[in-house]
């Protein structure tokens, strides 16, 4: 089978399309032939963390495609299903945290930037039909992050205001929608006149300079909820947005990982700070049901065949792009 398999020497210089050993089917997985899959940031990151004494690998975590075999003791899956793949590995119930073990599709393990990929048969759900197979490709984990982000850890409620640093991104898209759709009110932060603009066609309730004065275009109102994803950058202006009692949750740091917190002054605001990452499979379904309930699709930047893999990581790496980039393969 064609595929995106990155070997040595780290970086992209070590990711090529080639020929690679289709995967054997074991007792409870099923294979899915892949019709579309989706490009993250963790894409970009694998691709350093690969130590060259690490047998060669897949890249890619997002997709969905048409179940083609399906192993001894599989029940619920069959061949000829239309379905998504979870790509969180080993969280089956929602929990506080993952649990030990927990994993990601698409490295260490193989991922979805190939014809085929062989996954456990519990982590697959039914296509939404509502979206189209790009749509469906590019979706799990974006919108599985968001989901958790803004629901089990956010808790976000009908009228509260929320904040979205950084706008653009999959998961923030997904968080704009997600909360546009429950009647919350959405103000943005980005850099890009394009994409506050793009941002306010979607939805937003208002769109700031993120090089701004944050109080200022925020005429002194303070948010309930900051979803943070930036890091250094932005933090000391989201803590300072939110609040007393209100809550920050994070899930990235593309813009540094350090942060300095005044502990009197958060103690005495009695904020909430929350870290999250990904999602339980209970809430990959309950992310499913909820889309397909507000009709809700992914944001679609660019798709790209297998053959221009280079070019869409160009894209992500250079942040030019506005919601998910996608591969059609089939």
């Amino acid at each position: 089978m064609k595929a995106i398999v990155h070997t040595s020497p780290k970086g992209m210089e070590g990711m090529k399309l080639e020929d690679f050993e289709s995967p054997i089917v074991k007792e409870g997985q099923v294979k899915i032939q892949l019709k579309a899959a989706g490009l993250n940031h963790r894409d970009l990151f694998v691709l350093h963390r690969h130590e060259e004494d690490q047998p060669p690998f897949v890249i890619g975590s997002d997709g969905a495609g048409i179940v083609s075999e399906v192993g001894i003791g599989v029940e619920g899956v069959s061949v000829g299903d239309e379905v998504v793949i979870n790509p969180g590995l080993g969280w089956p119930e929602k929990s506080p945290a993952p649990p030990e073990g927990f994993g990601i599709l698409g490295f260490p393990s193989n991922g979805t930037f190939a014809e085929e990929v062989v996954v456990p048969a519990n982590q697959v759900e039914p296509k939404p039909e509502h979206l189209n197979w790009t749509e469906a490709g590019v979706l799990p984990l974006a919108a599985l992050t968001a989901y958790r982000a803004l629901f089990t850890r956010g808790q976000l409620q009908e009228g509260q205001h929320i904040l979205l640093p950084g706008v653009g991104s999959g998961v923030i898209t997904f968080i704009l929608q997600y909360a546009k759709a429950v009647g919350a009110q959405v103000t943005v932060t980005s850099r890009s006149e394009a994409k506050r603009q793009e941002a306010l066609r979607m939805g937003a309730d208002r769109a700031i300079d993120s090089a701004s004065d944050w109080t200022e275009a925020l005429q002194g109102e303070k948010v309930d909820l900051v979803i943070e994803s930036v890091g250094a950058a932005t933090f000391d202006k989201s803590m300072n947005a939110v609040k007393p009692g209100g809550t920050v949750v994070t899930f990235g740091a593309s813009a540094g990982d350090e942060v300095h917190i005044n502990i009197r002054e958060f103690f005495y605001g009695q904020y909430n700070l929350l870290g999250t990452t990904m999602g339980s499979h209970e809430e990959f379904r309950d992310m499913l049901s909820f889309i397909s309930k507000y009709n809700i699709k992914p944001v679609i930047d660019r798709t790209y065949t297998l053959e221009e893999a280079k070019e869409a990581f160009n894209r992500m790496e250079e942040a030019k792009q506005f919601g998910k980039i996608g591969f059609t393969i089939s």
